[in-house]
């Protein structure tokens, strides 16, 4: 069983040399989600997600043995090759949760350069790929002072590392399918890490589709952060973290089996349980928009007139993430274009789909 000590290598004398590297990393969409924190970024019930494709962060990590400031930490930060300060706090609490398994990071100077591949007002969160994409470029450092590590060690690490900056960034480095969290059906399951599920699939999931509905673009009215906060003392925390456990252990055993039925029935419940939550904590808050319901209901009747085994999902915001299997997407992009593309903001979604997961990059490109 891993540990937070399996993560601290010894250091000889030698440091990093000079370099760059580039990684991309994908973002996840959780099919049961998690929501709420132990100390410290330790998810309070487990989780499971698809591995996106197309929605993903490129970033280039450039390192001088030669410190540039006498701060304890020396960096900059270019964002779509601008400079730009306001990510500045998060990379500096990230790079101090990661000091003590990374000893270098005050050793020299970092340049930062990141894109994504989408919009960054899409209303996708960008701190999983973001951070995911960063910590895969601070182990490919590490690793130069240590090449025999092996890749199963290098990835692991990075999720480990991912974590500590966003929770659900440890699901972003492997795919296609990626659980996080101790649960007793996922070997090897750990709170520390996320781990690819080593399970049998059926062929329905090997190509999931995941199309974002942009119902409102911008930042949310409140952070990911301050939500998981609301969890402590929330008067249905217990009984949502177990139906949580439940829920996974039977998500399990449909994406063995191919029941497009049963996922249909827990993905959508997750998604609304994970509102109702937001909705009964103190204070309250309500993410989802007019548009949001007017899209779920519009699911709903066109699934039960047409068969079409689609669903949605959401996350902690607005916007509607549409999964069905590939061999329905021609009608269901019609059905997006007749009748949901009204309620997307600017007329704004996504095509997206199952991915790999993280690959490293020979330049810094935005693909």
């Amino acid at each position: 069983m891993i540990s937070e000590d399996t993560f601290k290598l010894i250091y000889s004398s030698k440091q990093p040399i000079s370099q760059s590297v580039v990684w991309s990393a994908p973002s996840n969409i959780a099919l049961v989600k998690y929501w709420g924190k132990k100390p410290v970024q330790l998810p309070a019930n487990a989780s499971v997600s698809f591995t996106l494709s197309n929605c993903k962060t490129i970033t280039e990590l450039t390192y001088s043995c030669d410190k540039l400031h006498d701060s304890r930490f020396s960096f900059d930060v270019l964002v779509d090759n601008v400079a730009n300060e306001s990510f500045r706090p998060k990379i500096e609490a990230f790079f101090e949760k990661t000091l003590e398994f990374l000893p270098f990071l005050t050793a020299g100077h970092f340049t930062i350069r990141t894109a994504n591949t989408f919009p960054h007002s899409s209303g996708i969160a960008s701190s999983a790929s973001g951070m995911a994409a960063l910590s895969l470029c601070l182990m490919s450092i590490e690793k130069s002072c240590h090449p025999t590590m092996s890749e199963a060690f290098f990835l692991t690490k990075a999720s480990f590392l991912a974590r500590l900056g966003s929770g659900s960034a440890c699901r972003s480095i492997s795919g296609p399918i990626v659980a996080w969290g101790n649960h007793g059906a996922i070997d090897h399951g750990s709170d520390l890490v996320g781990v690819t599920l080593n399970r049998p699939v059926h062929d329905v999931f090997s190509s999931y589709q995941d199309t974002i509905l942009i119902v409102e673009e911008g930042q949310k009215q409140v952070s990911s952060t301050s939500g998981h906060d609301l969890m402590h003392g929330h008067p249905f925390a217990q009984k949502r973290f177990e139906q949580a456990e439940q829920n996974l252990t039977d998500l399990l055993e449909i994406l063995a089996n191919g029941d497009l039925t049963g996922f249909i029935s827990i993905v959508e419940s997750e998604a609304l349980t994970l509102h109702a939550m937001m909705m009964t904590s103190h204070p309250s808050y309500l993410l989802m928009q007019p548009a949001t319901l007017s899209i779920i209901q519009a699911v709903w009747k066109f699934r039960q007139a047409t068969g079409i085994p689609i669903c949605f999902t959401l996350d902690a915001g607005a916007n509607v993430h549409l999964l069905y299997p590939n061999y329905c997407k021609k009608e269901v992009l019609a059905f997006i274009l007749k009748d949901l593309v009204a309620y997307c903001q600017n007329g704004r979604y996504i095509c997206d789909e199952m991915g790999a997961g993280s690959k490293q990059l020979n330049e810094y490109k935005i693909l």
